[in-house]
């Protein structure tokens, strides 16, 4: 079974990450779409329950794609959970270095994972968790940024409803 791991903060998943999410269902027998602790990032908007409530949601027609947490590093955990693969997307080129630096260092730590990176579609490549939590701060149209149950729970998050 060719299990591969996307991981990331997800707060909140975007319609970046699921363009990835979608065309890398087709790749692997099973996805885990898994919602890592980074304490190096500052306050989340939602808790992890949230997140992971929201993923569920939204996944729940995949049936090879599992919502999972962890803390710790990325490549003990996609080893734990026996993937060949870790997934991961890039917007623009200003997401390269970053990423390469992160596939080299996973490489050295686990020689026998290989991270694969999906090009998000165009449309979505100006998207960002960080960019979506400042649109909705200010009450401004999600619809082409996030699917509707995220833009309804940041409306509920930044008080537009009640």
């Amino acid at each position: 079974m060719r299990i591969g791991v996307y991981p990331g903060s997800f707060d909140p998943i975007t319609n970046g990450h699921l363009d990835i999410i979608e065309r890398a269902t087709v790749l692997f027998d099973r996805l885990i779409v898994a919602v890592a602790i980074n304490p190096q990032k500052k306050a989340p908007l939602f808790t992890i329950e949230e997140r992971m409530d929201m993923l569920e949601n939204i996944l729940s027609k995949y049936p090879n794609v599992i919502v999972d947490s962890f803390d710790g590093l990325t490549v003990n955990y996609a080893l734990k959970q026996g993937a060949c693969v870790i997934v991961r997307g890039i917007r623009a080129i200003t997401d390269f270095e970053g990423e390469f630096v992160f596939a080299l260092t996973n490489k050295k730590l686990a020689p026998e994972l290989e991270t694969v990176y999906l090009m998000t579609k165009a449309e979505y490549s100006f998207i960002s968790s960080t960019v979506v939590k400042e649109v909705a701060s200010y009450n401004g149209c999600l619809s082409a940024m996030v699917p509707d149950l995220v833009a309804q729970r940041l409306k509920e998050k930044f008080g537009y409803v009640k």
